[in-house]
């Protein structure tokens, strides 16, 4: 795990800034100012003006002289940046974020599955086979809440969506890496994953590997619906 940013520090500021704005302590239309940032975080002008370009970057702020700095609307975000989607599952819209992330992936994941069992090279099928087996093997063994079992839960969906070459879809490695880890930092990650789970994760793998387009984007379908069941049940 990284090291949080020291208090000051121009990552401490974007943090807890892209935090308190994504989870709603500071609210829509509200107006910031540099002198006001800067006095609040105890840090320079010029580490303030360079959080809040990045936010601004990103969509959640906009500045406007003599009008100062604006927090923008949320459709207005850049919602699969990883950055957002780690400042809103830290913050009390967690579940809201998780649900939201879970539909995407419910429409993407299928398609990425499908489109691996058409066009995934030799090395990628059988990577995706042998990281199945090995979610299994953790999953079964109780370790479904360990950072092994989220490194390999990560590695496997990360190739899912990229083994099928489509660049648009494997920009999506980003932010499903970000659901993975956020459900697993806020214990929301089982130990023994539900009934199915893993079987639907071995059966995609096995499908992808055989080239069998439509067995790959069922079964993905059906892990996907697992999980997203356990989301609306939190």
């Amino acid at each position: 795990m990284p090291h949080a940013p020291q208090a000051g520090s121009h990552g401490f500021v974007l943090d807890e800034l892209g935090r308190r704005i994504a989870g709603g302590d500071i609210a829509e239309g509200a107006v910031l100012t540099l002198a006001g940032l800067e006095q609040e975080f105890a840090a320079s002008r010029t580490l303030i003006r360079e959080a809040v370009r990045v936010l601004e970057s990103l969509g959640m702020l906009r500045s406007r002289r003599r009008v100062g700095i604006t927090v923008q609307p949320r459709t207005d975000w850049h919602a699969l940046d990883s950055a957002i989607v780690r400042w809103s599952l830290a913050g009390p819209r967690a579940q809201e974020q998780l649900l939201a992330l879970m539909e995407l992936r419910s429409a993407v994941e299928p398609v990425a599955a499908r489109l691996a069992a058409e066009r995934a090279s030799t090395d990628d099928r059988s990577r995706l086979v042998a990281l199945a087996a090995e979610l299994n093997d953790l999953g079964l063994a109780g370790r479904g809440d360990s950072p092994e079992y989220l490194r390999v839960d990560i590695d496997f969906h990360s190739l899912l969506l990229a083994a099928g070459g489509n660049p648009l879809l494997a920009q999506l490695k980003g932010p499903v890496e970000e659901i993975l880890t956020g459900r697993t930092e806020l214990g929301l990650t089982p130990a023994v994953p539900a009934d199915g789970t893993l079987d639907h994760h071995l059966a995609t793998a096995r499908a992808v590997a055989d080239g069998d387009a439509l067995a790959a984007e069922i079964a993905a379908q059906g892990y996907v619906s697992l999980v997203t069941k356990e989301v609306l049940e939190i």
